[in-house]
């Protein structure tokens, strides 16, 4: 039995800064990872996403040169190299975080898969074949998820992809069919249409982002239906089939049965948490009905001792999120207060134009019985976007009208995550939509468009 002062299972955005921290401490440190050092984040998510994301957008630059003036003949778009680009920096950006936990005093790397054996005591099946018992005082868990794959009929029977999977194709899908309509699927549908292939999105609920206000669902529909890409809402998937011609969707909508074909079938209907093969209960850690793992407000399960982070505790499943949780448990464990009450939520979805979102939606402020003002401004009247030829979308925040807070922003438009932390700096200092309005921002950046939304009320 291998005795640690600390175990963390799972290497994501949590577990890693996490584990740092305690070996600079002096914490006898373990870190169980059971696939790729990085966590979700690094290998399958954010960073390869976004790098192909960045393909994308350059051809859809060069497929409408034109409307800059500019024509570009003979262009293609060669899928081998931008997956290749995409294999390479992930690899280095894995390696890189690698080699820092191993060289790293008080730190010890175990791959393989962590199965609780007792309340403080792990099994670890190494991914070379032989078998470690580890235990220690504290336990933290940063296991993430998986992608949800629903009880579809046939489903079983056909190929089908998921977001991890579907970054390692090479030839491009002729006709790609995604199963669902929230973040991911919408930005894997703008990607690969834009590199060319037709694109179909099956959603169930009535409405795309289902989180979302409504003119924003609307806003985001439209810009993906004027890039070509096929959306039916309210839709039922009741059966999949193989064909020769390829992959069949049988679709249910408004009592009608319809057929849809395509060359491959992304599923995009959620994630959830890798917590069976884990058996926490073993340890007496408690799940919630959905699987995931429940902690009080300093992230600690309901074994004293043991804490879980990231996606797999449930909530808001962002990487910066998890990023967060670490710093949360790390100061709980030194004695400062540290909660995730009311911390601050930001999001960014990477379609483009960028959708960036903080605080309060209108829905939830109303549900609320808040009294409050929504400032909204178009795209089309920010002088940059109009300038750099991206004048998609609009933003808007929500003022009381009480203080004059801002309690919620949205910006659906051109680098509209980083107006969107331009927002949340500005709600985190109680700055007022007043101020906002008299700040002095550079021209012409896309900040000095704050003016204008906060002269809307």
């Amino acid at each position: 039995m291998q005795q640690y002062k600390a175990i963390i299972v799972g290497s994501g955005q949590g577990g890693n800064p996490l584990a740092w921290k305690l070996a600079a401490a002096g914490w006898s440190t373990a870190v169980v990872e059971k696939r790729f050092i990085g966590g979700t984040c690094i290998n399958d998510g954010c960073t390869p996403t976004k790098t192909m994301i960045a393909s994308a957008q350059v051809a859809h630059m060069v497929a409408n040169s034109k409307q800059w003036g500019v024509t570009v003949n003979g262009w293609s778009v060669d899928l081998e190299r931008v997956v290749a680009r995409k294999d390479k920096i992930v690899l280095d950006y894995r390696s890189g975080i690698e080699k820092s936990l191993e060289k790293t005093e008080n730190i010890t790397v175990y791959h393989g898969e962590a199965v609780f054996s007792g309340p403080k005591t792990l099994t670890v099946k190494l991914n070379e074949g032989a078998t470690e018992e580890l235990s220690a005082e504290y336990i933290f868990l940063d296991i993430g998820t998986l992608p949800m794959i629903p009880p579809v009929p046939g489903l079983d029977e056909v190929s089908w992809l998921t977001s991890t999977t579907i970054l390692d194709l090479t030839t491009l899908p002729s006709h790609l069919l995604i199963l669902g309509g929230s973040y991911i699927a919408l930005e894997l549908g703008q990607l690969y249409r834009r590199l060319g292939a037709e694109v179909t999105i099956m959603e169930r609920g009535p409405r795309l982002l289902n989180n979302e206000d409504d003119d924003v669902a609307e806003a985001v529909q439209k810009i993906m239906q004027d890039e070509g890409i096929h959306i039916f809402t309210g839709t039922q998937l009741k059966q999949v089939s193989q064909t020769s011609r390829g992959i069949v969707c049988s679709i249910q909508k408004d009592g009608q049965t319809h057929s849809v074909e395509g060359s491959h079938l992304l599923i995009a209907t959620g994630r959830v948490p890798q917590t069976a093969t884990l058996q926490p209960d073993k340890a007496g850690i408690e799940l919630d009905e959905k699987g995931f793992i429940r902690v009080n407000d300093h992230l600690e399960t309901t074994v004293p001792g043991i804490y879980a982070m990231g996606d797999a505790k449930g909530g808001p499943a962002f990487t910066h999120i998890a990023w967060h949780d670490h710093l949360i448990v790390y100061k709980h464990l030194t004695g400062a207060s540290a909660s995730v009450k009311d911390r601050q939520v930001p999001y960014c979805m990477f379609i483009d134009p960028q959708l960036g979102r903080i605080g309060l939606s209108e829905k939830e402020a109303t549900a609320r019985g808040l009294d409050y003002t929504v400032a909204r401004l178009d795209m089309t009247r920010v002088a940059r976007a109009l300038e750099t030829g991206t004048a998609k979308g609009f933003m808007k925040a929500l003022v009381a009208n009480d203080t004059g807070k801002i309690l919620g922003a949205m910006v659906l438009g051109p680098e509209g995550g980083e107006l969107m932390s331009l927002l949340q700096m500005a709600m985190a200092g109680g700055i007022t939509a007043q101020q906002m309005k008299e700040m002095v921002f550079a021209h012409p950046l896309y900040a000095e468009s704050l003016n204008n939304l906060f002269y809307k009320l």
